[in-house]
């Protein structure tokens, strides 16, 4: 995770409210993936944990009709606002994963889930940390995404998801797969790691997700399909 930003990019027009996701390299990654696929007018397109609205609005912006999700209110007040402001159309909703959305399916769906593996096996139920928090292994969150998406597809429908090489994007494959969909990995970049990482570094190396020396993490963007 970084917390550097370019100024001419569209997230740097949006607003975050404190305790919220901000936009960081993984967003830019998923939304430059989200630039290749066939969204425009008609297109239905869910966004599963969306913090600041900054995707869902991309998608927007490219005329799909929007519903866009998350689990903290405070990150739907902020996407509601950033919809204001940018005065785009969409619906965003309180939602633990699909859990508000019995029964819709969508053309696409993208989502950057919590994906910071953690010394604490506990979720956190509340403030900033919940955005990135995951689990020992990362995929906490992950993995439920993985079991919960293929419903929300519809036929021909596809999948953007965005995670840290640390949680093993193979396991996301193989998971992906053995819910039907056809998945591989689409985008791969290396970014200095940030201060959630930094901090927990001597874990990270004792628990041999990272090797002595490093200072770059990888992310990486599954694109799934269904067939």
């Amino acid at each position: 995770m970084s917390a550097d930003m370019a100024e001419d990019t569209p997230t740097a027009r949006l607003m975050t409210l404190p305790g919220v996701y901000a936009p960081q390299h993984d967003t830019r990654l998923l939304m430059a993936a989200l630039d290749r696929e066939a969204v425009g007018p008609g297109a239905e397109v869910l966004d599963l944990g969306t913090g600041s609205g900054t995707l869902a609005l991309h998608a927007a912006r490219l005329g799909a009709r929007v519903t866009a999700v998350d689990i903290a209110w405070r990150a739907v007040m902020t996407a509601r606002l950033n919809a204001l402001l940018s005065r785009r159309r969409i619906t965003v909703q309180r939602s633990d994963l699909l859990s508000a959305l019995p029964g819709r399916s969508y053309d696409l769906v993208i989502c950057n889930p919590p994906y910071v593996p953690s010394p604490v096996g506990r979720l956190p139920e509340r403030g900033a940390s919940r955005a990135w928090e995951a689990g020992p292994d990362g995929r906490a969150v992950l993995d439920r995404v993985c079991r919960a998406a293929p419903a929300a597809l519809r036929p021909g429908g596809r999948l953007l998801l965005v995670h840290s090489g640390l949680c093993d994007s193979e396991v996301t494959l193989r998971r992906l797969a053995d819910a039907g969909l056809r998945a591989r990995v689409s985008d791969r970049a290396l970014v200095p790691m940030g201060p959630v990482l930094r901090s927990r570094l001597r874990w990270l190396r004792d628990t041999g997700l990272v090797g002595h020396g490093e200072t770059m993490e990888e992310l990486v963007v599954i694109r799934a399909e269904h067939p």
